[in-house]
């Protein structure tokens, strides 16, 4: 009986995977010295890379539809098992064919399995045991509360924490060394362990101090949506004293004045402005006042006070000495921003009547070498992407940067906001001095080291220098994919930090999100999540996962979309915050939950119940 199948359509699909199976075999010669690097126990998965690579290199969309259209592997899901892949589909197109057609040379690749084994097993490496009941670890970073409250880690690890996180950015030496002993102690007692992973903070880069603002003290009433008062300003009226803690607005005044302040009283002023106000004093005690308003005032020192009682003045002052408001920058779309060294605080621009810059606004950055190796046409991004500018001018002392993206009634700039430039190749290393005091700590008490700011293989090479240094090449390494450069490098990267297993990656998708344009970040995301698992690499989902939960007690429907995604990958990262607990256990039902549906990109065919309802019309 005639094959009901094309004969050059087979012949053409064999000869096109077969070209697949020789460029894999090609770009792992490629790679051939880079693999020997490799521990033995690593080199399977080095050369699965370089087999997905190969693939990556041709467009094979319309030899995938076509072998859908055959009933066959359309090799969607190729990443951990490269040529086993190729090698079934040559198989079953021979089988299908009529005609002999050539068979591959050597043996056969290794089995499907032998990939998803070898996840599995750099994941338990780096991460511990999986959990007994879902196939993600959760991750949670440690609150400053957590040296002080060893209560609070044994919940989070009940609720579901696997691994635990120490952000060297915060908090100090004894308060991690605290930290440690806790999660310690925590594991002991749930009879299971509990990594610690110590994040380095890297070379920062941030806008450094704004001049402050003028000294003044501002007040309003609350409203509700149709404008009515709903509670009137509350202000604190004192001589000095350290104020209650409810206290969110301090008028200070000298002893003498407050020492005649009676309940009932009334404070009369003019505000800066030159509005007439009068603050209604409510309660007094041995140590201030509660006075309050219904309307807005504006006040500064030296301005004079009244006490008016029973329509009399009792006594006359003046606003005391008020802290400096907080100093920033409004940028407009079209503004100058000039970019300094830290030896020069910021200042914001001078305008004239109709809000045009006549002296631009000044900001210095933390660090000195941006000034070195940016160049002219060069993007710069401020505060995770909210301002957008392009670099007119580079010099030593100064850069000048024209705002391209604002909001029409411009936005504010702050000091330590984050500084991107995805252009520029900064010449960083990537362990600090602080870093390197950091390792000193971490050799002591940590399992794993997240490596910031990763651009090239050869900070992977210097951190392994570093822990060699300290004895503690035993470490696991975590590379933090965050710029522009790792992320486009990464396939190097993987190669290189495969000499030290166990390692992984993390993928901060906030700071990728601003480098690289948040509307690419989908594709992005996909692209790490490919490219570990043909490593065979773990891969920590982490970023913004379920913040409005963790921080305000409630998720967003976005943020639970989001915290399934991070079922593709083998860990998901918390952020600190009030509601950390609930959170903890509110991403493992999730996660247990989308066990169900998925095996990283793979769906799980489970019996629906929606398959059983009442779907079919009535007749």
């Amino acid at each position: 009986m005639p094959s009901p199948y094309r004969p050059k359509i087979l012949r053409r699909l064999h000869r096109e995977l077969r070209g697949l199976w020789e460029s894999a075999q090609a770009v792992e010669r490629e790679f051939a010295d880079d693999l020997a690097r490799l521990p033995l126990s690593c080199r399977p998965s080095g050369a699965n890379l370089a087999h997905y690579l190969a693939v990556r290199r041709k467009d094979i969309r319309q030899t995938q539809i076509e072998l859908s259209h055959l009933g066959l592997s359309s090799l969607g899901r190729l990443e951990g098992h490269v040529l086993a892949g190729i090698e079934s589909v040559l198989a079953a197109l021979q089988k299908m064919s009529d005609e002999p057609l050539p068979a591959l040379p050597g043996k056969a690749a290794a089995h499907f399995k032998d990939g998803d084994d070898r996840l599995a097993w750099h994941t338990k490496r780096l991460l511990g045991p999986c959990p007994r009941h879902r196939a993600v670890h959760i991750m949670v970073t440690m609150p400053s509360e957590a040296a002080e409250d060893c209560r609070l880690v044994r919940d989070l690890l009940a609720n579901g924490m696997n691994v635990a996180r120490i952000n060297s950015a915060h908090d100090e030496p004894k308060a991690w060394g605290q930290m440690v002993q806790n999660i310690r102690r925590a594991a002991r007692a749930a009879k299971r362990p509990c990594p610690i992973l110590i994040d380095l903070s890297g070379p920062k880069l941030r806008t450094g101090a704004i001049a402050p603002g003028p000294k003044v003290l501002h007040f309003g009433p609350k409203r509700d949506g149709r404008g009515v008062i709903v509670q009137p300003a509350r202000v604190w009226v004192s001589a000095g004293k350290t104020p209650p803690d409810t206290a969110a607005r301090v008028l200070p005044v000298d002893a003498a004045f407050l020492a005649q302040i009676r309940t009932g009283d009334t404070l009369r002023y003019t505000d800066i402005p030159g509005r007439p106000r009068g603050l209604e004093v409510t309660e007094t005690t041995s140590t201030g006042a509660w006075a309050e308003d219904a309307q807005a005032s504006f006040l500064e020192p030296g301005l004079p006070l009244n006490l008016e009682r029973h329509g009399a003045i009792a006594a006359t002052g003046t606003v005391g000495d008020l802290p400096a408001r907080e100093g920033t920058l409004t940028l407009f779309e079209g503004d100058t921003l000039i970019v300094t060294p830290e030896t020069e605080r910021g200042r914001e621009a001078r305008r004239d009547a109709d809000g045009r810059a006549i002296r631009p606004a000044r900001i210095p950055c933390t660090l000195p070498e941006v000034f070195r190796d940016v160049k002219a046409g060069e993007r710069i991004l401020f505060d995770d992407g909210k301002i957008a500018g392009v670099v007119r001018k580079a010099g030593k002392k100064a850069i000048r940067v024209e705002i391209t993206r604002s909001s029409p009634a411009g936005v504010t700039l702050r000091s330590d906001k984050g500084i991107n430039l995805p252009d520029t190749d900064l010449d960083l290393p990537a362990l600090t001095p602080a870093d390197l005091q950091t390792l000193d700590f971490a050799a002591r008490h940590a399992d794993i080291i997240g490596l910031s700011f990763v651009r090239k293989p050869s900070d992977v090479e210097l951190l392994d220098e570093e822990l060699a240094k300290r004895g503690a090449q035993r470490l696991g390494r975590v590379l933090k994919i965050e710029n522009r450069q790792a992320f486009e490098d990464l396939p190097r990267l993987l190669l290189t930090a495969l000499r030290y297993p166990p390692m992984g990656v993390m993928v901060a998708r906030g700071d990728l999100g601003v480098e690289l344009g948040f509307e690419r970040m989908a594709e992005v995301q996909e692209e790490i999540l490919w490219l570990c698992e043909a490593a065979h690499v773990p891969v920590i989902w982490a970023t913004q996962v379920l913040e409005g939960l963790a921080k305000k007690g409630l998720p967003s429907r976005g943020e639970v979309t989001d915290a399934a995604m991070g079922s593709r990958a083998e860990c998901v990262m918390l952020n600190k915050g009030t509601y950390i607990v609930k959170t903890v256990k509110f991403l493992d039902d999730v996660l247990v939950r989308m066990r169900d549906h998925h095996l990283k990109k793979t769906s799980m065919l489970r019996k629906l119940k929606v398959s059983e309802g009442r779907w079919r019309s009535e007749a």
